[in-house]
């Protein structure tokens, strides 16, 4: 057989009156000197495929290709696949135009010509039905429409680091949960090699793992998460019956409590240096501490916003005066600028109970008409080189404000008031710590915060809330005024 195929390009213009798409002959796709026009239709391909086994033609066509180039591709990766049926005879290229239409079909990328030879070669009659490990991540991942773009990029960090070159060469049938318990095995060698290097009296060996960090558990159920992920996916396509990564086992990746900075904790801090958890949240004095020392600086209204009302960092760069209603006092979130890497775009919120409508108290509200009113200074001082995106806090010109930016002035701004370290994704913590310190019950919270379900909640605040009662306590006590009760007596 020879392998027929062509490109050719089209475009969803349609005839006046009968609407019929003009595909490949509409006028516009070629420019007056008879070259093809680069802003107008995308290319396609048209191959022909082997004959089924029953004899009957298949041709199969694929649209919206960027250029000629990326259609010209996929026809070469098509008769690479087809050469090696050629040389073995028509019942192999009929299974090999089957693997070939399945992909089409699927949208999965084909497999390597020599992956195919090997199979061909030991009698394999299902070409293709059953790829490998790697093979199923980077056509899953290729295939995903629907998620976030960081989702994807994290998707890519696990597929690219552990998962192909700890997995990628078995047989996506023949993985085991043996063989995904080695490579968290791995996993956990590393940390060990690592902490002792970085324990080590020996400089290089120090030196050696610098700048690398232990893989906490966490981190392991999140490398999990996505390989069952894969492999769910895998059973709906019907290419597997089992997934092997729910049945393995690892340690809780249960996010670290959230203790309170009390001055017992603070003082231990100042001798040892040393955190009593990764997840420390501001008492309501220090964080007051801190937006007295913050007030003036360009950035203050996010600072005060997420203190107070608990936003996220992106959901604070992210909000734009239109989502604000002063007069009713409340603000509604619905985007948000999302760091990836060190790019940063914007994007929806983290989850449906992310999005959420958070009412403003007087002090807020106030702060957010300063903005406003300084603000509308900038764009005057800026004139012409102003960059309209109607957020409430930007650059000088206008410009979104990069979400790494207020994370560095928050540090600076911290250390300046000498506070004990949090992050400033901690600061969101402070709107809870007040809330809770006022009597607000948990499903209060919950909302204001966004998390998904009461249960996070509980979990984040389970030892923040009986030492915030204590602290209440205490204060309600010293209100009653009492004279020193009169000593007995002494014993003659």
């Amino acid at each position: 057989m020879t392998f027929k195929g062509s490109t050719f390009k089209r475009c969803t213009c349609t005839q006046p009156g009968t609407k019929k798409q003009l595909g490949a002959r509409c006028p516009k796709l070629k420019r007056s000197n008879g070259m093809w026009s680069s802003n107008h239709g995308t290319w396609s391909f048209q191959a022909e495929l082997p004959k089924h086994h029953g004899g009957t033609r298949r041709t199969r066509r694929r649209h919206g290709f960027a250029s000629q180039t990326h259609a010209q591709d996929q026809l070469d990766k098509i008769a690479d696949l087809l050469a090696l049926g050629e040389q073995r005879g028509d019942t192999a290229l009929a299974t090999i135009g089957d693997l070939i239409d399945n992909r089409l079909r699927t949208g999965e990328p084909f497999p390597a010509p020599e992956v195919i030879a090997k199979q061909l070669d030991h009698g394999n009659s299902s070409l293709g039905d059953v790829p490998t490990v790697g093979e199923w991540l980077t056509s899953w991942i290729a295939t995903r429409k629907k998620i976030r773009e960081g989702t994807r990029i994290s998707y890519l960090s696990h597929v690219t680091n552990w998962l192909v070159p700890h997995l990628g060469h078995y047989r996506l049938d023949a993985l085991t949960v043996e063989h995904i318990t080695r490579m968290f095995d791995a996993m956990a060698e590393r940390n060990d090699t690592i902490t002792a290097a970085k324990d080590s009296d020996d400089a290089e060996e120090r030196k050696s793992v610098y700048g690398l960090r232990v893989m906490g558990a966490a981190t392991m159920q999140r490398y999990r998460a996505t390989l069952r992920a894969a492999l769910n996916a895998a059973i709906r396509a019907q290419k597997i019956t089992f997934n092997p990564a729910s049945y393995v086992e690892l340690p809780s990746g249960r996010r670290p409590k959230a203790l309170l900075w009390t001055p017992d904790r603070v003082e231990r801090w100042r001798r040892t240096g040393q955190k009593p958890s990764r997840v420390m949240v501001w008492t309501p004095d220090q964080i007051g501490r801190f937006l007295d020392e913050a007030e003036g600086h360009p950035y203050y209204a996010l600072f005060h916003l997420i203190a107070y009302r608990g936003l996220r960092r992106g959901e604070a760069c992210g909000l734009p005066w239109w989502n604000i209603e002063l007069a009713n006092q409340s603000i509604t979130i619905s985007t948000t600028i999302v760091q990836l890497g060190w790019k940063a775009e914007f994007g929806e919120p983290k989850s449906e109970a992310s999005g959420r409508v958070i009412a403003l108290d007087d002090a807020t509200t106030l702060v957010l008409r300063r903005q406003k009113r300084r603000q509308n200074e900038l764009r005057a001082a800026a004139g012409a080189a102003w960059i309209e995106h109607e957020l409430v806090c930007t650059e000088r010109d206008g410009g979104p404000l990069h979400p790494a930016k207020l994370t560095d002035a928050f540090h600076a701004i911290a250390d300046a008031a000498g506070l004990p370290p949090v992050r400033l994704h901690d600061l969101r913590h402070g709107a809870a710590t007040i809330m809770i310190a006022a009597g607000a019950d948990l499903k209060v919270v919950q909302e204001l915060l966004g998390h998904s379900t009461i249960a996070v909640t509980a979990d984040t605040y389970a030892h923040v809330l009986p030492e915030l009662a204590r602290e209440t306590a205490e204060a309600a006590a010293s209100i009653v005024p009492r004279n020193p009760r009169r000593q007995p007596p002494s014993a003659a």
